[in-house]
């Protein structure tokens, strides 16, 4: 296990896991949204965002996590590793909730010092109503996806209890 991507529905942990794997491993990390999203919710063209993640994928070891398909194509074949976040639906939205909570509420700051609102997480772009639209979408189409790569290690986890089952022995 040297490239990692995690991928999953948004809320499933997938940045804390990746932060958790680089640092047990000592290799670089990102977030492909950290790399799409620019300062006040800009997003980034598909075409720069696509050579940030190229150059961050070159590298011989790495852990990436994101669901974006416009460079799975790079991610993906570079990867030596696949872990799936499969939380259910109920848990998956429980973690968003509390995470939105944070952000909304604590002033936490994710991708590139981004800040939700209230206004936000309640409206057109909320990252609640992303859930609602993705996430039976993934579950449907990561494992055909998934057989187009048959070189990875798939790692699929139903729950965070599985995940933390498997991380306290990697790196044993």
């Amino acid at each position: 296990m040297q490239r990692i991507v995690i991928i999953g529905s948004t809320g499933s942990g997938k940045s804390t896991l990746g932060r958790t794997l680089a640092a047990k491993f000592g290799v670089p990390h990102t977030e492909m949204d950290t790399l799409h999203w620019l300062p006040g919710w800009i997003e980034r063209d598909d075409a720069t965002f696509r050579e940030l993640v190229d150059a961050f994928t070159a590298q011989s070891a790495w852990v990436i996590d994101g669901n974006y398909s416009v460079a799975r194509d790079l991610v993906w074949p570079r990867a030596d590793t696949l872990i799936w976040l499969d939380y259910s639906f109920p848990r998956t939205a429980w973690q968003l909730l509390r995470r939105t909570r944070r952000r909304v509420f604590d002033g936490e700051r994710c991708c590139n010092g981004n800040e939700e609102s209230l206004a936000r997480s309640l409206g057109r772009d909320s990252i609640l109503l992303w859930l609602l639209k993705t996430y039976w979408r993934n579950r449907r189409n990561y494992p055909k996806a998934l057989a187009q790569h048959p070189h990875l290690n798939p790692l699929i986890f139903r729950s965070p209890a599985d995940t933390a089952a498997w991380l306290s022995g990697v790196g044993r």
